[in-house]
């Protein structure tokens, strides 16, 4: 297995090394940038901010406050391209070019398994994916922090720390790197597996977005309140844009119905017919987990899923 391992190396080398770069990359960009966040923050000028959506602004122009997070929102979107990005250029060729150059022959010829082949390669290939994307999602977590949920820097929900932090993106990594693998074995020339990867794995991305966007698997609260008070603050809670009225007998109906802010107007109006309180559906800060998590099975499953599928297919492709 010593033998496997070594040449396995070898021939992911090139592809590891430039994982390591791309890390320190992120790594000197995160400390540098986030360095500047927290002057900016320890400087007073957000101190009067409060926490929510509501923008701060600046007492003498009136203009928002607001942190500079471009830089963090493109390793965020860096993060969420990973699975693309690890299957094309590491899933796809991983078993595929041994496969379109006929060199695993020579491979299984020494003594080799065909097990022994697929595990060098791929565990090895698995391992270095998951602590290249933990990293990434770490360095992104680490430096979000201080900006946070803040009307001036990042809430969860945003789709570059949703999708771009925690367990979720090594999850996606590993999926990357199992489509392409599957792949790179069941086409015939590398070139074809790769681009069958990106439609793959760009699909699989899109998808969950749209999930996300949907709530399809992760439903929102909702959360009710009287006509005559001023409803609880939104804070950090994820909007779904839906708000409503609600009947004696619970029917709900659309806020259209009586559109009209808090006090006598909305009061008067919600008598008139029959509504006797008000709703809107938001998902709550803590539900960030809930997308993690979710997302991490979803992705985590179909990894584990397609790695069995190539195992049981080597004997027929190889």
């Amino acid at each position: 297995m010593k033998g496997s391992l070594w040449l396995a190396w070898r021939q992911q080398r090139v592809s590891a090394g430039i994982g390591a770069a791309a890390l320190l990359v992120a790594v000197a960009v995160a400390v540098y940038y986030r360095s500047g966040m927290l002057d900016a923050l320890h400087s007073g000028l957000f101190d009067h901010c409060a926490t929510g959506p509501l923008y701060c602004t600046r007492s003498d122009t009136g203009l928002p406050l607001l942190l500079d997070v471009e830089p963090l929102k493109y390793l965020g979107v860096l993060n969420i391209a990973l699975p693309v990005v690890i299957g094309v250029f590491w899933g796809a060729p991983l078993l595929g070019r041994d496969r379109e150059l006929g060199t695993h022959r020579l491979v299984l010829a020494q003594g080799v398994s065909r097990g022994q082949w697929f595990a060098s390669r791929f565990a090895l290939a698995a391992a270095t994916t998951i602590a290249l994307s933990g990293l990434l999602a770490g360095v992104f977590s680490w430096w979000w922090r201080p900006a946070a949920d803040r009307s001036y820097g990042l809430f969860w929900y945003d789709d570059t720390a949703l999708s771009g932090s925690g367990p979720r993106v090594v999850a996606a990594a590993l999926f990357g790197l199992a489509t392409g693998t599957l792949l790179g074995l069941l086409a015939r020339r590398v070139l074809a597996a790769m681009g069958l990867t990106l439609l793959a794995t760009g699909a699989m991305t899109l998808l969950l977005e749209w999930t996300h966007r949907a709530r399809l698997l992760v439903p929102p609260h909702t959360y009710v309140s009287a006509g005559s008070v001023p409803k609880a603050p939104m804070g950090e809670k994820w909007s779904t844009g839906t708000y409503g009225l609600i009947t004696a007998s619970g029917r709900h109906d659309d806020v259209l119905k009586c559109a009209f802010p808090s006090g006598t107007q909305l009061k008067e109006c919600m008598a008139a017919h029959g509504y006797v309180a008000r709703f809107y559906k938001a998902n709550p800060a803590g539900d960030y987990w809930a997308f993690q998590w979710t997302d991490t099975a979803v992705l985590g499953g179909l990894a584990v899923v397609l790695t069995v599928v190539t195992v049981l297919l080597l004997r027929r492709r190889v």
